[in-house]
């Protein structure tokens, strides 16, 4: 059994107002890292009065070029510019395990065949909502958070190690 994502998941809206950011906690396209890399720190802040807000659990993904596979996992709350899609995982699915699913080829390969546009092609929010993911139990889910959690706490020590080495 599938359902379509609009199913376990809904975009959200909310404002935040920039005087409460830093460039640790607002996340725009530049400082998201391509290939799923996480985030870096922003460059700079918006010159607007408020901008999107996101919550700690929330999965964001760069809507501009999605072929980068730019996501991430918010760790915290802060805002995010227009272009980023905050995406919050409904009653029944587990957020750690949506960001999972979205983290998947499959679901870069979809956003990028549903784009809109050829120099700078934006991902169609109403696609996006239409992908299709399977059902799983949320005992199911519990056990892929686990299971690629761990590998994505290995992946972390690991490049730890590898800038110590470096350094």
């Amino acid at each position: 059994m599938s359902y379509k994502l609009s199913d376990i998941a809904t975009y959200q809206n909310s404002k935040i107002c920039v005087s409460e950011l830093n460039r640790k906690n607002y996340i725009s396209t530049e400082n998201m890292l391509p290939n799923r890399g996480g985030i870096g720190l922003a460059a700079t802040l918006p010159k607007t009065r408020f901008t999107k807000a996101f919550y700690e659990g929330d999965i964001l993904i760069s809507n501009i070029r999605p072929y980068f596979k730019k996501i991430w996992f918010a760790e915290f709350h802060g805002g995010c510019s227009n272009d980023i899609l905050v995406l919050r995982s409904k009653n029944g699915t587990r957020s750690r395990f949506l960001y999972y699913l979205l983290s998947s080829d499959s679901f870069f390969e979809y956003a990028t065949a549903t784009s809109k546009g050829t120099k700078m092609p934006r991902g169609d929010k109403n696609a996006i909502m239409n992908y299709e993911v399977p059902h799983f139990s949320e005992e199911h889910q519990a056990q892929v958070e686990r299971l690629l959690g761990s590998l994505d706490n290995k992946i972390l020590v690991n490049n730890q190690i590898n800038r110590n080495l470096v350094a």
